[in-house]
């Protein structure tokens, strides 16, 4: 993260994905992102689900301490910051206060966990703001990645900013989004087809043996 401490980061209008292997940082980037936005957006809007939205956790990094965002003034302030493996915990929220009850059907923990991540992201879609997703793909099959695309697509249409990390070839495929890859390197923008994902899944797929020999 110093390549952020000491440059900067630049996050393009639309949608920005965020590549790397486990350890690369990008749970760290996108918690930090979302951190830095709730500290700003909370000395003018009081909203229970901006209050929360990004609260640290007791394993989180210390690097939204130091990051500032610069915004356009006026835009929109809605938004959500969502870590899959988090939403059982936030379920009751989501359910039962604030404005968001109304447009979720139901209580969310008698569904799967993928049907009620997909289930709060569809029922915020229309409001624009900053929407940081936290590798969403643990939560979700294949083609429930694929109804996950069409709802961010709506939330772009709508106006909103998508932050998005993720170990999935196909959220990353996300249509018009800025692809950058953290390795050790840095941070660097890649074309879709010649990120270490994608090209690491398709080999895969297409001679596993050549993987799995080396397993045993």
């Amino acid at each position: 993260m110093r390549q952020v401490y000491d440059r900067g980061l630049d996050l393009t209008p639309g949608a920005t994905v965020l590549v790397g292997a486990n350890g690369a940082g990008k749970s760290t980037l996108v918690e930090a992102i979302a951190a830095a936005w709730a500290r700003r957006i909370t000395a003018f809007r009081e909203d229970w689900l901006q209050r929360s939205i990004a609260e640290p956790a007791a394993e989180d990094s210390d690097l939204h301490r130091s990051l500032r965002l610069t915004c356009t003034r006026g835009g929109p302030t809605g938004g959500l910051f969502l870590r899959a493996e988090r939403l059982h915990e936030q379920a009751g929220q989501f359910s039962g206060r604030g404005r968001w009850s109304e447009r979720i059907d139901g209580p969310l923990l008698g569904r799967s966990h993928g049907e009620g991540f997909l289930q709060v992201l569809a029922g915020m879609a229309a409001e624009p703001g900053l929407y940081v997703l936290d590798e969403p793909e643990s939560a979700l099959s294949f083609d429930s990645s694929l109804v996950l695309l069409t709802i961010l697509q709506d939330m772009l249409a709508a106006g909103s900013q998508v932050v998005l990390a993720t170990h999935s070839p196909v959220l990353a495929a996300l249509p018009g989004a800025t692809l950058l890859q953290l390795d050790d390197r840095g941070i660097t923008p890649v074309a879709y087809d010649d990120s270490d994902l994608v090209t690491s899944w398709r080999a895969f797929l297409r001679r596993p043996e050549d993987f799995l020999r080396h397993l045993r």
